[in-house]
């Protein structure tokens, strides 16, 4: 406005001189309108300059819709000026002005304004009514009530605030994510479907439109109805953003909530996610909220949920991982004990540790730096109840590659006995000794050798890794190395080897080492392509 009034030749500086202002009545969600009370001693007429005194101007100056000129002698009068929601200042309205003159405001000119008002409105632009009026020498103390009625109708501004360019996309990822998106807003009904039209929060042919008027009167069973549907609420107030939040939740949604003013605060705090404008947001706002946008860009909120997503699903990841090898450090004690210690243990408890508590260690923590999984934002939001050890993940850790790992590892141990001169002896071999802890050295590192091959294997969960690069987390080449080094160490520095009770094995045996590698790799691979084969990727409805 003020940038409108300077394009016009009406500075602010040189206004305020000519008409200070003496008393404001502030904006209210209710009133939908804020008034200035000014005292006017001299006219309020355009300059070349903003702020430079006007010219001497004559009568005709009302036509250009300016105050008619004043003389100098004219005794200061208290004038109100009121802008607001069209309609509002309508109904309080009963003159109009109209090239220079007042005239009464008629049932057929309030029908002509109101349809100007809709023709902006359904071009997305959002509409300003302004009023004055001249307030009585009685009146003492200004009030909402005393001063905002039998105004002077003066005009329109039409406004274009368009949404950010990245903002139809991120509404997009959340539709393919599950993630609904809810217009709450005071703006006029048919700006705010307009605008939701552009960005694609709507894309019916007849979405309900929601008033605060119709949301006061609708119980809360007929506005979860409404909530079912494409829906847009207008013209709302605070309390009615905060019983929407509160009725969401009681149909099971999680819900986050964007606001800025000190009047969203129960709802940001209210909401499972209060989500505060970092720039435009008030003190108040902030410090209701969970979360504050440093960049006010809902584009912004939409990759918290992928980054999100990745977090969770990497803690998966890593768990998986580790929960893989358990399976191999348990079989050798699992068949020592079925045997009745005829079957030696292939691994010892310290190179069980040295497999948990060292070697393991990086590799896992690489998988936490994973990028978002291809596809992640396509999946619906996970259920609410779900925890992070599902059966599934205990299925793919325990009875898919931790069953493959174990039967690489007791395959290593067994082949360096077999190759020793032990071939197809199953039982009662020599359980120490030099080719005792050799075996063992060799089932070490054969558990090690397949956790690499596993590391690539828990990088995706459905996707191939291919398509995300075998060298796009650089962090894991840093584990692979890490895991090997210490293997090496444990295997062929003497003081670990007495430690860890290990020995030096053949180089054959590292042949062999390295044809099992990939084995936990490929076969998941294999299952992904399998589950992508037979459960496509579905596109959620939001």
């Amino acid at each position: 406005l003020l940038t409108a009034a300077l394009k016009g030749g009406v500075g602010r500086a040189g206004a305020l001189e000519r008409a200070p202002r003496v008393a404001e009545l502030p904006f209210e969600p209710g009133r939908r309108r804020m008034t200035t009370i000014h005292h006017m001693a001299a006219p309020l007429v355009p300059s070349p300059r903003g702020d430079a005194d006007p010219p001497a101007r004559g009568p005709e100056a009302g036509e250009s819709g300016a105050e008619p000129a004043v003389s100098d002698q004219t005794p200061a009068q208290r004038i109100a000026w009121v802008k607001g929601a069209p309609a509002e200042l309508l109904a309080l309205s009963s003159r109009v002005r109209s090239g220079g003159c007042d005239a009464p405001l008629g049932p057929e000119f309030r029908a002509q304004i109101l349809a100007e008002v809709d023709g902006y409105a359904a071009q997305g632009l959002r509409v300003l009514g302004f009023a004055t009026r001249q307030l009585p020498d009685t009146l003492d103390a200004p009030s909402a009530d005393g001063v905002e009625r039998d105004l002077t109708f003066l005009g329109l501004m039409a406004m274009l605030d368009p949404p950010r360019p990245e903002v139809p996309g991120a509404v997009e990822r959340c539709h393919r994510a599950g993630i609904r998106v809810l217009m709450v807003t005071g703006d006029y009904g048919l700006t705010a479907e307009s605008i939701a039209r552009q960005i694609g929060i709507v894309r019916g042919a007849a979405p309900r439109l929601v008033d605060g008027r119709l949301l006061e009167a609708m119980g809360d069973a007929e506005l979860r109805r409404a909530l079912e549907g494409e829906v847009i609420f207008a013209r709302v107030a605070p309390e009615q953003k905060l019983r929407i939040v509160m009725a969401l939740q009681s149909a099971g949604h999680v819900v986050a909530v964007t606001g800025d003013g000190v009047n969203d605060a129960p709802a940001l705090k209210r909401a499972d996610i209060g989500i505060a404008m970092g720039i435009s947001g008030t003190a108040v706002a902030r410090e209701a909220a969970d979360m504050i946008l440093a960049d006010d860009n809902f584009a912004s909120i939409v990759s918290a949920v992928e980054e999100g997503r990745a977090v969770y699903a990497n803690i998966k990841k890593f768990v998986t991982y580790i929960f893989t090898s358990n399976t191999p450090e348990a079989v050798p004690f699992i068949l020592f004990a079925f045997s009745g210690g005829r079957i030696p243990l292939a691994l010892t408890v310290m190179q069980i540790l040295s497999i948990d508590l060292g070697s393991d260690i990086v590799p896992a923590l690489a998988l936490g730096a994973e990028r978002p999984e291809p596809g992640i934002m396509d999946q619906p939001p996970r259920n609410l109840h779900e925890h992070v050890i599902t059966r599934g993940l205990l299925l793919r850790a325990y009875a898919w590659l931790g069953l493959i790992q174990s039967v690489a590892a007791m395959s290593a141990f067994y082949f360096l006995y077999w190759t020793s001169g032990y071939w197809g002896a199953w039982t009662d071999l020599p359980a120490s000794g030099p080719l005792y802890r050799s075996a063992t050295a060799m089932t070490l590192a054969c558990v090690v050798m397949t956790q690499i091959g596993n590391l690539f294997a828990q990088r995706t969960e459905r996707v191939s890794v291919f398509r995300v690069g075998l060298f796009s987390n650089r962090l894991v080449w840093c584990g692979i190395a890490t895991e090997l080094a210490i293997v090496l160490s444990i295997i062929y520095l003497p003081p670990l080897e007495s430690a860890f009770g290990t020995a030096a094995f053949p180089l054959r045996g590292w042949l062999f080492l390295v044809a099992w590698a990939p084995a936990l790799f490929l076969a998941d691979e294999l299952r992904k392509a399998v589950v992508r084969r037979l459960r496509p990727a579905a596109r959620p409805r939001s």
